[in-house]
């Protein structure tokens, strides 16, 4: 990039881009292959994060590359509200198909989570002609208004951008590591219908299966069924937001399949097009059609060259068994995040990797949960990227680093990762 280096391109983004749309590290990415990123300085890192779980085929993967330039010789955009084209429908029948459970499912297509998110509730609201909704403690929905009503966290995503909706309910996702168990959570929810709104005017629960910013808490899959069971009781629709989980991420195509639960409507995106822009609805036909025709949409709704990139991306999923593969990631990280918690028990409070490649470990203080330490995770993630390792945190706390490598990633790219992360470590925590 003409020789400009990463503090020089640092300082212009600061120049020209607003703060509020900071970056985690003054790295600027000259070109990507698989697992692997190059800077601007010629630098190679190994990449722990997948642009946050979207390039889970690997950066540039020759299949996706290839079925984008072909549409792009085709053509760039017509808009599928007005003239449709076959890609879109192709990917929607692909979807239906997917989708857990047996019921017939529809689909529409929207550009981002948090726009996947809002309509899943204007679809529920039509349905149901009820209002509220109901989300957790913890979750995260996205930046749009209405979407980040529903988020369970105020900094930095809520912080100053308030009044939010109304009609908008939150109770404790259930955490064990923290002391939250699943009746905690349902005794909160009936205590909701009690004091606050009745079951009867409840559109829709949504909920992450894992969730992602929150600090990848799994909920169990019996807290999922008993969720299913009570929305069916009362009419409710049930919302699975799969953005983070979704596409082999979690060692199922989508995380609900763990529990055997058919939700009434998913959210998808990230995963779904290998980097391009691209989020979709899907649900029960019945609840989708509820909407009268031109309720939905969007200008770039469906982009024909996102449409076919996340073809190619289910192609290269089901062809290369990337949904086993997320499994055998995870084991990998797991013989390995054990064994550095045996070392260090007082600060590695907890390992998750139960779910395929959407891997965690939280980060306390003398091995106390409730002691979480967001400073060493910090430094953790600074002195990662200084040696070549891209790595995520998350959590409420600031205390959680993520692993979401992609699915593609070569077994001895995760073990040099983790040689990274673990020399990091060594020298952070003691």
């Amino acid at each position: 990039m003409n020789g400009v280096s990463n503090a020089e391109w640092q300082a212009r983004k600061q120049a020209a881009i607003a703060r509020g749309q900071g970056n985690l590290a003054p790295v600027f990415i000259d070109r990507a292959e698989n697992a692997e990123m190059w800077d601007v300085e010629g630098r190679r890192y190994i990449d722990f994060g997948a642009g946050i779980a979207v390039c889970s085929t690997g950066h540039s993967n020759p299949q996706v590359v290839s079925a984008v330039q072909v549409q792009l010789q085709r053509f760039s955009h017509t808009c599928v509200m007005v003239t449709p084209y076959d890609s879109a429908v192709e990917l929607a029948e692909k979807l239906n198909q997917l989708a857990p459970g047996s019921t017939v499912k529809k689909s529409i297509f929207v550009t981002t989570g948090a726009e996947a998110v809002e309509n899943c509730v204007k679809i529920a609201r039509a349905y149901t002609g009820r209002r509220g909704v109901i989300a957790f403690n913890g979750g995260f929905h996205g930046r749009t208004l209405l979407a980040m009503g529903l988020t369970g966290k105020i900094t930095p995503y809520k912080n100053l951008f308030g009044p939010f909706p109304g009609d908008i309910f939150h109770i404790p996702f259930p955490v064990e590591y923290h002391g939250i168990s699943a009746e905690d959570s349902l005794q909160a929810l009936e205590t909701l219908f009690k004091v606050d709104i009745a079951p009867t005017d409840v559109a829709a629960i949504i909920i992450e299966p894992v969730q992602g910013e929150g600090g990848f808490y799994p909920a169990s899959d019996e807290f999922l069924q008993v969720l299913r069971k009570l929305c069916d009781e009362h009419g409710i629709v049930l919302i699975a937001d799969e953005i983070q989980t979704g596409f082999a991420r979690t060692g199922k195509f989508f995380c609900c399949e763990y529990a055997g639960i058919e939700p009434d409507l998913m959210t998808v995106a990230k995963g779904i097009a290998g980097g391009f822009p691209l989020a979709a609805v899907v649900g029960k036909a019945e609840v989708m059609d509820a909407p009268l025709p031109g309720g939905l949409g969007g200008t770039y709704a469906g982009s024909p060259i996102a449409c076919a990139a996340a073809l190619a991306v289910i192609d290269v999923i089901d062809k290369q068994g990337l949904v086993a593969r997320a499994n055998h990631i995870g084991a990998l990280f797991d013989a390995r995040l054990r064994e550095l918690q045996t070392r260090f028990p007082a600060v590695i409070g907890d390992v998750r990797t139960e779910r395929g490649a959407m891997i965690a470990i939280e980060l306390v203080r003398n091995g106390d949960a409730d002691q979480p330490d967001p400073d060493l995770t910090k430094a953790m993630v600074t002195m990662a990227y200084e040696r070549g390792l891209v790595l995520l945190s998350c959590g409420n706390r600031g205390n959680v680093i993520r692993f979401l490598p992609a699915l593609t990633i070569p077994d001895e790219l995760v073990q040099e990762g983790l040689d990274i992360f673990e020399a990091c470590f060594n020298e952070c925590a003691e």
